[in-house]
This record gives structure tokens, C-alpha cells and sequence, in this order.
């Protein structure tokens, strides 16, 4: 149970670096990450929050990904519901920056805390976060690579977001090129291998428990 545990405060402390990330993103100033340009474009129209809006489409893709026959995880429902709370918190108390300069250093610690929260939240190993596991089914049903899958995916909410009000620019540039790179860093820091990690299921954690409760 110790592990158990252990792994549960991994993947709350992966998505808190992973909340506070997106937030500094968009209060860089410069242009949003494509899923935030999708996010914040959907609450300006509907008057909704950014984190709520953030657990509506995360509730919705895990609709989506379960009916395309993915299997999901706890982790899965962190990811939809943490984030967005967390959001909704840390928001308000992080002020836009003032210039390109400080938007630029404001965005590139927001996407080195993104690496560092995936490393965290991914090596608990209860399950991708909703967006990713989108990305597996489309990979899974279309035979397209993986890469080409999460590209898709990404310009479409883009588009969408950017017809609905949401920033685009320098910043989204600078966040699709640093991305990739920042997670390789951050997962050779803490030598860590994301093929290495098998997912436990929601079925797979319930067994884990059960098990744990017998030997008590």
C-alpha cells in the first residue's frame, strides 16, 4: 500500500507541475499552446472558466476514447478533472507578463513545468491523460503514424480555437518547438523511459487494492 500511495502523490504532484505549466503558458501573453488556444477561444464564447471548460472537453474525450474501445486508468480521470481545478486555482494568482521578453521566459518555464509534470504524472503508471489516449485510438484506427496522429490533432484544435477568439502566436510557435524537446530533457534527467511503463487499467488498480486489503 506504501507504493500505492507512494505513486498516488506522483501523479497529483505530476499534474500540479502540469496545471501550473499551462497557466504560465497562457499568462506568457505571446500566443497560447494549441489545446489552450482551443480552451480559452470555447470559455471567451461560452463564459465558462478555463479550467471548467478544461474538465468539460477532458469529459468529453474520455467519452469519446472509451467509446473507441481505449482503456483508461485513475490517472485518466485525475488528468480531466485535477487540472482544470487547478487551473481554476493557480490563475488568478499569476500575473500576464509585460513584455515579449519576460512572455518568452514566463512561456519557456511553463513548458518546462509541462515536461516535468508528465514525467511525474506518466511514471505513476495509472494511465494516460485523456488527450494522449485520443491520440492512441486515432493511431489505433487509422493506421497513421503516431506522429502524424497527434499533428492532426493538434492543428485541428488550433484552427478551432483560433476561430473562436483564442491567441495565436509567437508563443504557440515557440511551445509546438519546445515541447518534444523539454519532455526529452526532463525524462533524461530523471532517467526516466516512457516505453518502459505499463498502465495499469482501472480494472488493474482495483485488483492492486483488493490484493493489498487480502494481506492486511
Amino acid at each position: 500500500m506504501k507504493h500505492f500511495f507512494m505513486r498516488l502523490f506522483m501523479l497529483v504532484a505530476g499534474l500540479a507541475f502540469f496545471s501550473l505549466g499551462i497557466v504560465l503558458t497562457i499568462k506568457a501573453n505571446i500566443g497560447y499552446a494549441p489545446w489552450d488556444v482551443f480552451h480559452v477561444g470555447l470559455a471567451d464564447t461560452v463564459g465558462l472558466s478555463i479550467g471548467t471548460v478544461s474538465i468539460a472537453v477532458g469529459i468529453l474525450i474520455g467519452v469519446i476514447i472509451i467509446i473507441l474501445g481505449e482503456k483508461i486508468g485513475i490517472g485518466t480521470f485525475f488528468n480531466m478533472v485535477l487540472v482544470g481545478i487547478k487551473i481554476d486555482i493557480i490563475f488568478p494568482h499569476v500575473p500576464l507578463a509585460e513584455n515579449l521578453f519576460s512572455g518568452i521566459a514566463v512561456m519557456l518555464l511553463g513548458i518546462f513545468l509541462m515536461a516535468i509534470g508528465s514525467c511525474f504524472y506518466m511514471r505513476s503508471a495509472f494511465g494516460a491523460g485523456p488527450r494522449d489516449s485520443l491520440m492512441v485510438a486515432l493511431n489505433r484506427k487509422t493506421r497513421l503514424p503516431v506522429g502524424l496522429c497527434r499533428f492532426i490533432l493538434e492543428l485541428s484544435v488550433l484552427i478551432i480555437g483560433l476561430l473562436l477568439g483564442g491567441m495565436v502566436g509567437i508563443g504557440t510557435a515557440i511551445f509546438v518547438a519546445g515541447i518534444g524537446l523539454a519532455i526529452q530533457a526532463v525524462f533524461r534527467l530523471f532517467r526516466f523511459d516512457a516505453k518502459s511503463v505499463k498502465h495499469e487499467t482501472l480494472r488493474d488498480t482495483f485488483m492492486t487494492l483488493k490484493n493489498a486489503m487480502r494481506q492486511r
